[in-house]
């Protein structure tokens, strides 16, 4: 797995791990300093002994390159947050569905339920929440009422003899 940061971050971190190695600290503290595995300061060694001047540089990150820029990400965070209905839904609940309509529609871009969902969680950062269904006439404080003088009386209690108490 890739490690946190951007790949110039990662490339220092490369040849910081390098240069503690050429004042003769040992790998063991050198993956420490850097907060690197022993196995991934052994490889940067031999990378940099293969090609000095190219053996540590960061590789493009593999894959397809994203098909929405960092600014549409975002503009497309700040349609979402507005709400369903705002995009001219009847229920403020977003599906896929909706999302990869209102992403063609704003940004010409399409995309399938499976990569509105991967571009949620790893593009956006989102989570997946169900709504709670709730009854239309539901009433809040009944319910607390119930709660407080109903419940204590029907719900049953430990009795006072019986297993549970400790005999001496």
């Amino acid at each position: 797995m890739r490690p946190f940061g951007s790949g110039k971050q990662l490339e220092k971190r490369r040849r910081r791990a390098i240069a503690l190695l050429r004042t003769g600290t040992s790998y063991r503290d050198a993956a420490r300093a850097v907060g690197a595995a022993l196995s991934s300061v052994v490889r940067w060694k031999q990378a940099y002994q293969r090609n000095v001047r190219t053996g540590l540089r960061s590789r493009p990150t593999p894959g397809r390159p994203p098909r929405l820029t960092k600014a549409q990400r975002e503009r497309l965070r700040w349609l979402l947050l507005r709400g369903a209905r705002a995009a001219g839904h009847t229920t403020e609940l977003w599906t896929l569905r909706r999302i990869a309509t209102l992403i063609e529609a704003q940004f010409g871009v399409r995309y399938s339920a499976v990569g509105v969902w991967k571009l949620l969680r790893h593009g956006l950062e989102w989570s997946w929440q169900k709504p709670e269904r709730r009854a239309l006439q539901r009433d809040d404080a009944a319910i607390a009422r119930w709660k407080r003088r109903t419940w204590p009386h029907i719900k049953k209690r430990r009795p006072a003899w019986g297993p549970s108490r400790v005999s001496r």
